[in-house]
């Protein structure tokens, strides 16, 4: 399926939060009021104020202590089950020429809290005005042929977009190159999702949403399956 999609390499991650910073200062998001909870993570979450989130993760792998970043935004999934589960294109959306996952204020009238739990990644969050909100791919700068305004501040590569054929291919050269070196490298989803992350180690030591089960995707094609079905058996019963 064309479109864009982002590629975001872990092994490359500095944790130095400028995409975290960026994606604030594109969106004209308000800073967290934080405080010190014994970790350089801040604010704690995602919500309506912070669409992207720079996790750290301090733990022992194969003996050894390691740093693990995780650059946390909204995936764009291919076959959204926030979209499934609104079934309102007027509250959400995918960008025909981008692909990606759109949030409307007509959101206030869904059923937030299903679209929420709908997420197999926790991102939606719903702001004060009761909409949803989230990452939306920097969709204002794509169209006027930009990078988003957090792969843009990248200093290290590890946040990369563009056409997601061609992000595909970068990703599993990535990944070939990584794997000599950190044996348990991966990559989350890439089938399902628009913003492929590679890690090295296992992806529950990142962040418990890193990845999804097969069976949140299973469940989103069943709904999409009776979706296309809907308008036939409408059409039967109308017979």
């Amino acid at each position: 399926m064309p479109g864009k999609s982002f590629l975001i390499d872990t092994s490359l991650c500095t944790a130095c939060r400028g995409c975290q910073v960026a994606c604030k200062q594109w969106n004209s998001l308000p800073a967290e009021k934080t405080m010190n909870r014994g970790t350089y993570q801040n604010p704690a979450d995602l919500s309506f104020k912070t669409y992207k989130l720079v996790r750290f993760n301090e733990v022992v792998v194969d003996g050894k202590l390691k740093w693990l970043f995780f650059p946390d935004q909204c995936r764009h999934c291919m076959e959204p089950p926030c979209e499934m589960t609104a079934d309102d294109p007027r509250a959400i959306f995918r960008d025909s020429a981008t692909g990606a996952v759109l949030y409307t204020t007509n959101t206030k009238q869904a059923d937030r809290e299903a679209i929420v739990d709908s997420c197999p990644y926790n991102i939606p969050r719903v702001s004060k005005k009761r909409t949803l909100t989230k990452c939306n791919m920097c969709i204002g700068r794509v169209k006027n042929g930009q990078l988003p305004a957090c792969v843009k501040t990248c200093p290290t590569g590890a946040m990369n977009f563009g056409d997601r054929e061609e992000m595909l291919k970068l990703a599993k050269r990535r990944l070939s190159k990584v794997k000599k070196t950190h044996r348990n490298a991966r990559l989350l989803n890439p089938d399902d999702v628009r913003v492929i992350y590679l890690v090295t180690e296992d992806p529950k030591f990142y962040h418990k949403f890193a990845v999804a089960s097969n069976s949140a995707f299973d469940i989103t094609r069943t709904v999409a399956l009776k979706r296309l079905v809907r308008p036939l058996t409408n059409l039967t019963a109308r017979v």
